[in-house]
């Protein structure tokens, strides 16, 4: 039997699926972002969402949160954060007459990290130790964080007062980088029924809470999508295109650094758990061209001439794809 034959069909698929049904039940036009927080789950990888004001960034993950039997933390950064807010602190027991060290925030499996860019460059230092290596140094120790360990940072654009841009080493260790965009009519007039309805009716309780065992078990099975040789050819071209002046040079010439290997591994990992949340054992080319811009755009700096036209980054990645065919 081929792979376009063996469809995904266990109870742990249809308890993901349910979980994500439920998370866009109370998440009105969010689909694209649920689709994504699910990825990062099913991936073991780190979630930037950008988004103005009330847009349900907060909200999603913690309805995600509520949807496993995984503890969560969040952080609310500001400018006067200090590192050993996030991670913890060694303090003097004098009735055991040793230090012992309290666990901070970051010893949690699913952690909410709200306003990244507010917080100063010391704590984003302590942030990337935990998303590169899933531990944190206090002192002259070091303590591994829990498996799974899944950090989603929240960025507002339109506020720059107070804040500290990201620096590109912790942008590349982001997985995914999801902008949320405005909902239309439609979608406002069913936030606003859902949210008058919360109001004098009691939420109900998500119907599928996902146990760890639950989710390393999934991520094992996405680990043995089936990625083909064509795909992955597909994926190479697609990276090897924005550093290359003669595949695409007009798209070239506006960039200053190019995407690297962890982007393509990134791309892959996520078309893989996109595979196998549509159902499917096996990525096609249209699971990578739908993550392309989230999985790459973040990854590429401009240079300064395109910054000053108006280009951003996420402006190069449909060309891209237009001038990258799959086969």
């Amino acid at each position: 039997m081929n792979y376009a034959e063996r469809p995904v069909g266990d109870d742990l698929h249809a308890r993901i699926v349910t979980l994500r049904d439920a998370l866009q039940k109370g998440l009105i036009g969010c689909e694209h972002l649920v689709e994504r927080l699910l990825i990062g789950l099913l991936t073991g990888g780190h979630l930037l969402i950008e988004g103005a004001p009330g847009l349900a960034k907060t909200r999603a993950v913690k309805r995600l949160s509520a949807g496993l039997d995984a503890s969560f933390a969040r952080i609310q950064c500001t400018p006067d954060l200090m590192p050993a807010d996030l991670t913890g602190t060694t303090v003097w027991r004098p009735d055991q007459g040793q230090f012992e060290f309290l666990q901070g925030p970051l010893f949690h499996s699913l952690v909410l990290v709200d306003e990244i860019n507010r917080a100063p460059p010391k704590v984003q230092s302590a942030l990337l130790e935990a998303m590169a290596e899933s531990q944190v140094t206090a002192g002259n120790a070091t303590y591994r964080l829990p498996d799974p360990f899944m950090v989603v940072a929240t960025q507002n654009p339109i506020e720059h007062e107070g804040t500290f841009p990201l620096p590109e080493a912790q942008l590349d260790r982001f997985l995914l980088h999801v902008v949320v965009g405005l909902p239309d009519e439609a979608a406002e007039r069913q936030i606003l029924d859902l949210v008058e309805r919360e109001m004098v009716e009691e939420v109900a309780a998500m119907p599928a809470r996902l146990s760890v065992e639950e989710i390393q078990r999934a991520r094992r099975a996405v680990a043995n999508v089936h990625l083909a040789p064509a795909v992955k050819d597909y994926i190479v071209r697609l990276i090897v295109a924005t550093r290359s002046p003669e595949k695409v040079p007009d798209i070239r010439r506006s960039i200053e650094h190019s995407v690297s290997p962890r982007g393509t591994l990134a791309l892959a990992a996520a078309a893989k758990a996109r595979a196998y949340l549509h159902g499917r054992d096996h990525v096609l080319p249209e699971d990578v061209a739908d993550l392309a811009e989230d999985a790459l755009a973040h990854r590429l700096i401009l240079t300064w001439r395109a910054a000053a036209d108006g280009q951003t980054a996420r402006d190069l990645i449909p060309p891209l794809l237009e001038r990258v065919p799959p086969v």
